[in-house]
């Protein structure tokens, strides 16, 4: 069965419309939604998670033994499958409407949600939160739920904007040459694009895009609890960092060597981008995958500096057929820039969070999926199977952003293209009997990183078109936007050129996402996904030994052709394809090794913590209690006004809490 993605559009081939369950549907108009809005990873995050809530609470007050998150009522009906399904959708479609009533793609949007409810039967101006049809109780639900969001610390009245935070550097203007402005260079640096175009396609035009979400980690979370937690005190803000990963390399200290070899790699992976270089492997789960997680301590050995790629050894044979996997020899630079693509997560995207739940929407579709719960027990309905999939996959994803975000806030550290055009422009660290030698320089590589000189940039020599430049540094990488004339037929290829104006391997009007890279928002998210499918299914192999993703030659990319050949991404595991996400991030420019096994790390234990935690409110561990909701700041009608008043996300407003069925307290 073949997953088939239209710039992250996805077609599922497998379902017949209309047979998917009420749950799937809502999740899928989120995700059409998210697609449409800003990309917003945290945020997305969290609408993900709330809305899963709501379903869960709107299937489980129809189960007298299910344990309710947010919304503490039970209700009987004569048809409970058609109650639920009502309730359900009442409930999303109330917080669906308010939050992306002023999305980019709200118009298309918002239609969507009405369409889907009306397909339904159901009215969407039935507003009543009082009484016992199933209506009411959606509404009520979505109430909770709402009021919850409102005092939840996400600064969701003013828009998730930053209270404190501000950058210590100025922008790096990424077309002129260098980063002369750069004051800490292990700290983040903004950039300032004349045109910059988020990873959904929005044109931002006002100035250098703020940090997104540094003080998310104060956001309540799921699974994750105090005894996780650090805080740290900077500018007025306390950042609380869940399962602290310590500090990332430091350049100027005695982590000097980690923080050059690791934005260096970077751009030795940037060498790999050419599909006439020769170079080919094979990519299907018999050559590369199963590999293990390297200790967080030292972690450098398990990269290959110079030819990069996934360090594990793949699968002898498919669990499900008992046959070694069939061979897949590609070029190895479509492999790259396709994965780099791919979980790029670009325009029209539902951003990394929203592509677990499309690659377990994936799972659930194939036909070899049995609907058993950690794979035990009896089949259960689709119903009962996505509520609890999206249950336990939201609390991740949430947790994700939550602890992935408040360490980006925290140590606030710099990108590849800051990193690597702030050494160059020093010169480089090797030899200092070489000309343009400082020791914050950057390390020279022969064939991947090198001194200008007057031998090299003579006639016939390989820096001979850098002429004029002797006693800069030269990177064999990725050549950028500038060699590209038309994107339909045209590869920029790899060559020779200035580290100083070296770029990565994304959009020219997005270059590198608009947040610190400490930790791996990529790693975390997916590693996290992995132990959540892998732990809903009972199994650690995508359903039939195999999961794949189909990139036609010459039609996928984006920015260039390619890729050169037919690619078809192909995962044994959960853990492959998470992994493979990672990797993408060091092919793509955005993420140096540093960044990427202490979020793998992260998002194990996020994704473990986060199971255990839903599986005890499904009953299939110890008791579980009841999560009390906050004091409600709104209602359903009164975010309705202040919409079509104009003022929602620009005032602060605080109202008695609505009635619920149990009494509000403390923030869990």
């Amino acid at each position: 069965m073949f997953l088939l993605i239209s710039s992250s559009l996805v077609v599922f081939l497998a379902v017949p419309a209309g047979a998917q369950s009420v749950a799937r549907e809502w999740n899928e108009a989120l995700l059409a939604a998210i697609r449409l809005d800003l990309a917003r990873p945290p945020v997305h995050a969290r609408n993900l998670w709330h809305v899963s809530v709501a379903m869960w609470d709107a299937w489980a007050a129809y189960d007298p033994d299910a344990v309710n998150y947010l919304h503490q009522e039970k209700m009987s009906a004569v048809d409970v499958a058609a109650a639920r399904a009502e309730t359900l959708s009442f409930a999303c479609y109330r917080i669906l409407e308010l939050r992306f009533f002023d999305s980019p793609g709200a118009e298309e949007s918002l239609a969507a949600f009405a369409a889907l409810m009306q397909a339904h039967g159901y009215d969407i101006d039935d507003y009543e939160v009082f009484g016992d049809t199933p209506a009411a109780l959606g509404n009520r639900i979505a109430e909770t739920v709402l009021d919850f969001g409102y005092l939840d610390n996400s600064n969701e009245f003013e828009e998730y904007g930053n209270l404190y935070y501000t950058p210590v550097n100025p922008a790096l203007v990424p077309t002129l040459p260098g980063n002369p402005s750069i004051v800490d260079p292990n700290r983040w640096q903004p950039l300032a694009l004349e045109f910059f175009v988020d990873q959904s396609g929005n044109p931002i035009a006002t100035g250098p895009p703020a940090f997104q979400s540094p003080e998310w980690g104060k956001v309540s979370a799921f699974a994750l609890t105090a005894a996780d937690r650090t805080i740290d005190f900077r500018g007025g803000f306390d950042y609380w960092v869940y399962h602290d990963p310590g500090s990332p390399p430091q350049i100027g200290t005695a982590q000097d060597a980690d923080y050059k070899w690791g934005f260096e790699m970077v751009s030795a992976w940037s060498s790999h981008l050419d599909p006439s270089d020769g170079v080919t492997i094979d990519i299907s789960p018999g050559a590369i995958g199963n590999a293990a997680l390297p200790p967080p301590d030292d972690f450098e050995s398990f990269y290959d500096f110079s030819n990069g790629g996934d360090w594990g050894p793949g699968h002898d044979v498919n669990p499900s057929t008992g046959l070694p996997y069939t061979p897949q020899e590609v070029p190895r630079a479509d492999y790259a820039r396709v994965l780099a693509e791919f979980w790029a997560d670009g325009p029209d995207s539902e951003t990394p969070p929203g592509h677990w739940f499309v690659i377990a929407n994936y799972v659930s579709d194939h036909p070899q999926t049995e609907k058993k719960v950690q794979g035990q027990g009896e089949v259960v309905d689709d119903l009962e199977w996505d509520v609890k999939l999206y249950f336990a996959l939201g609390g991740a994803m949430h947790d994700s952003a939550v602890a992935a975000w408040g360490s980006k806030g925290w140590y606030d550290y710099v990108r590849p293209i800051s990193a690597i055009r702030y050494m160059a422009d020093r010169g480089q660290s090797s030899d200092a009997l070489q000309p343009s030698y400082d020791p914050a320089g950057i390390s020279l590589h022969p064939g991947l990183i090198e001194l200008v000189t007057v031998a090299t940039t003579a006639v016939g020599q390989r820096h001979e078109h850098l002429a004029g430049s002797e006693g800069k540094i030269a990177l064999y990488a990725w050549r950028g936007h500038d060699a590209i004339a038309d994107p339909e037929v045209d590869e920029a290829g790899v060559g020779w050129i200035l580290a100083e104006n070296w770029w990565p391997y994304q959009r020219p009007t997005f270059v590198t996402p608009p947040f610190a890279g400490y930790v791996s928002g990529h790693s975390t998210f997916s590693r996290a996904g992995a132990v959540i499918l892998a732990g809903i299914t009972g199994s650690p192999y995508f359903p039939g030994g195999l999961g794949e993703f189909h990139c036609p030659a010459n039609e996928f990319l984006v920015f260039e052709d390619g890729p050169s050949v037919d690619i078809t991404l192909q995962w044994a595991t959960y853990d492959d394809a998470s992994d493979q996400t990672s990797l993408s991030r060091i092919w793509g420019g955005i993420h140096p090794p540093a960044d990427d096994i202490p979020g793998r790390y992260l998002g194990q234990k996020v994704g473990e913590d986060a199971l255990a935690k839903a599986l005890v409110f499904f009953g299939s561990s110890s008791p579980a209690s009841p999560v009390p909701a906050l004091p409600g700041v709104g209602s359903v009608a009164l975010v309705l006004s202040l919409m079509s008043a104009g003022v929602w996300a620009r005032t602060r407003v605080r109202v008695e809490p609505s009635k619920k069925s149990s009494p509000p307290s403390e923030s869990p």
